[in-house]
């Protein structure tokens, strides 16, 4: 694994499922 490569956590991909979740129930 590099550490130039975008990879996601966990942590991160649970931030990302928190925002869309907050813009799907604002749209």
């Amino acid at each position: 694994m590099n550490n130039k490569q975008r990879g996601y956590t966990l942590i991160e991909l649970m931030i990302v499922v928190a925002i869309i979740a907050l813009i799907a129930a604002i749209a």
